[in-house]
């Protein structure tokens, strides 16, 4: 037992002694930096498989939206294509551009009368001003006004003078 003691009180086994329990901590804190790491590991793992779930869940509801947003405007389109169809169609019925052709004439005799009677370019300019103005009330609130009250929308072909001399 003396030489056990001996042996043991010697420097280099006080050294051995000191290096080994420097060698068990570093070891016991790599065990538990490991499996902390492995913990870590598994919870990002848990965490990626999750938001993972959640984008394809997400990528499936935005692939639907736009599916059905497609489908809509497919239909807007068909819908747009149908209506100009038929717009075009009822400009094109029988007596439609004779009607265009008559009010357009009556608008140009009347503003015709006003500006200046018996010259041929302001008959051309009359009749080219009353065409832009059929053009105008072919849409917006002119030719809503028009077709409630079709009276408000005609000019009259009578003008003020030739009234005045009917009363005298």
């Amino acid at each position: 037992m003396d030489n056990l003691k001996d042996l043991l009180l010697t420097p280099f086994a006080g050294g051995l002694f000191l290096g080994l329990l420097i060698a068990f901590f570093t070891w016991k804190s790599a065990f538990v930096a490991k499996r902390n790491l492995k913990k870590n590991l598994k919870r990002v793992e848990e965490e990626s498989h999750d938001l993972q779930q959640h984008l394809n869940t997400q990528l499936k509801v935005n692939a639907e939206g736009n599916e059905s947003l497609q489908k809509k405007l497919e239909e807007m389109r068909e819908q747009n294509e149908t209506l100009r169809v038929n717009i075009s169609t009822l400009q094109h019925k029988p007596g439609r551009a004779e009607l265009r052709q008559l009010s357009i004439i009556e608008n140009a005799i009347s503003l015709m009368r006003e500006q200046a009677p018996g010259f041929a370019q302001a008959w051309e300019k009359a009749q080219r001003q009353a065409e832009n103005e059929y053009e105008a009330s072919e849409s917006g609130l002119k030719k809503l006004v028009r077709k409630v009250l079709p009276t408000l929308g005609s000019t009259s072909t009578i003008p003020e003078e030739e009234e005045k001399e009917k009363e005298a």
